[in-house]
């Protein structure tokens, strides 16, 4: 029979390849295309990926400080060099633009760090989860872009040209799924912690006040069986110095065991309401690599949209997103999977050298949903060649429980001084874009669609901590949900 999918999941962290958190998942096989301890990046020396057996605080914040994720920084990852135009994407420039990122770094910077790896012993939630259920080894960023482009890819299809955080104009312009399921009579909600980033679309903004919940509300719906169709949840971006609430989006060098209790916190919820849970797939993944290394060339991808003759694109390098980003982690759970499937896009030969048989992506998110909702047609020409994740719902029954929970290890409390610490740190890309975006929302929510102003670039904020971009995006994002 079908697999009877009632409730899709998706949970997207933050900026972590998929080499550093799930590539010594199984050793090198066929079947597994993982890290074998050979793979290095040269910058005047050879830096070899490497493990730190000690799961330190540090250690659960390597890379520290923040890799580049610039455009022009992932061009340097990818091809070695900013001009990608002529070049061979090799994923040699790990290292070098670590080191010497777009953005000059104050000071120096281990180029080692970003050619760091996890393990199972430091990672247990998360590989629990991808052996009890699916890891999909060929899960790529949908562009190479910083977050926001590929966060807008999974709502919609598209970024429209932009490349980087900051050059977007609010609202995002794209029709989005979040519409087509409004539109389709489908419930759906997001489930945020501090500031969501996909309050930033149009299509959201009539409808934000019945569909925007904190994510203590997920657990709630979860235990008591009321879950919307479709839940889209966003970590906590902002470590809160007021309510010594910690960033779990994992992005770095945010500590990645509390993205760990996170991921545990959404599958126990899931799994202790039987009814829910038998009808559920939750899709576990990460935005964008973050600068992180990964050996996996980004292979061509189908352009999102065919610029009309003429137009300018709303970038300055040319690029029309016709090739993915770099693999991020991707874990499939639900009781209609196999335990132990290693998933990978029906094209998949070692690479994709045809767009027409692309790997997954985010807009895989987008194809699952409208096959499983029957939302029809395409957003955009990415999403409608997709691979789906359908086809890999292939128990007769919901047969596969997994465990029963699973536990994340934080180690011991932080200290009063940390959250102190954290919140006078210089606000990172995402934090700051976040914040100049939020000033730039309405006072309230828009109640019709004349309500809804124009497109504009935000003002660039300039906040200086990230208490202040925190306390200037959260306070914001009440206003418009008048709360």
């Amino acid at each position: 029979m079908a697999a009877d999918i009632q409730h899709v999941v998706v949970l997207m962290l933050e900026n972590r390849s998929f080499d550093s958190m799930l590539g010594r998942l199984y050793p090198p096989d066929p079947t597994f295309d993982g890290l074998t301890l050979n793979e290095s990046n040269q910058y005047g020396m050879t830096y070899g990926v490497w493990n730190d057996p000690n799961m330190t605080a540090a250690a659960a914040c390597i890379p520290d400080p923040d890799p580049g994720e610039l455009f022009e920084d992932m061009n340097i990852q990818i091809f070695g060099d900013k001009d990608r135009g002529g070049k061979t994407a090799n994923m040699s420039g790990f290292a070098l633009d670590y080191a010497v990122p777009v953005e000059q770094p104050a000071s120096y910077r281990d180029p080692g760090a970003v050619m760091h790896y996890f393990t199972d012993q430091q990672l247990p939630v998360l590989w629990s989860l991808a052996k009890a259920f699916a890891v999909c080894d060929d899960w790529h960023a949908s562009a190479p872009c910083q977050t926001w482009p590929n966060r807008f890819f999974a709502h919609t299809g598209t970024a429209l040209g932009y490349v980087d955080n900051h050059a977007f104009k609010i609202p995002f312009e794209a029709p989005s799924l979040f519409r087509r399921l409004e539109d389709a009579g489908r419930d759906w909600r997001v489930y945020f912690h501090d500031m969501p980033q996909s309050i930033l679309i149009r299509d959201v903004w009539l409808y934000a006040l019945s569909h925007y919940r904190l994510f203590s509300q997920f657990l709630a719906d979860a235990h008591a069986g009321a879950l919307p169709a479709y839940s889209f949840i966003e970590p906590q971006y902002f470590t809160n110095l007021f309510t010594n609430q910690i960033a779990n989006d994992q992005h770095p060098p945010h500590n990645v065991l509390y993205g760990e209790q996170l991921i545990a916190q959404v599958y126990n919820a899931l799994r202790s309401n039987p009814g829910i849970w038998k009808s559920t797939l939750l899709i576990i993944t990460c935005d964008e690599h973050g600068g992180c290394y990964d050996h996996v060339v980004p292979p061509k991808a189908l352009p999102p949209e065919v610029p009309a003759p003429g137009a300018a694109l709303n970038n300055a390098f040319d690029f029309t997103f016709d090739a993915y980003g770099v693999r991020v982690p991707a874990v499939i759970v639900s009781p209609w999977i196999p335990p132990g499937t290693k998933l990978r896009a029906p094209g998949w030969a070692g690479g994709h050298p045809d767009p027409k048989l692309p790997p997954f992506d985010h807009t895989s998110i987008i194809k699952t949903v409208r096959e499983i909702f029957g939302l029809g047609a395409k957003l955009t020409d990415r999403d409608d060649v997709a691979p789906s994740l359908v086809p890999f719902l292939s128990l007769a029954a919901p047969n596969n429980d997994g465990p029963p929970s699973v536990t994340a290890v934080l180690g011991d409390p932080p200290k009063p001084d940390f959250f102190t610490r954290l919140g006078g740190l210089l606000p990172n890309g995402m934090q700051s874009a976040l914040a100049a975006a939020a000033v730039a929302l309405p006072g309230s929510a828009p109640a019709t669609e004349g309500d809804i102003p124009s497109s504009a670039a935000p003002d660039p904020c300039g906040y200086t901590t990230v208490a202040a971009a925190q306390n200037a995006a959260t306070q914001s994002l009440k206003g418009f949900l008048g709360w």
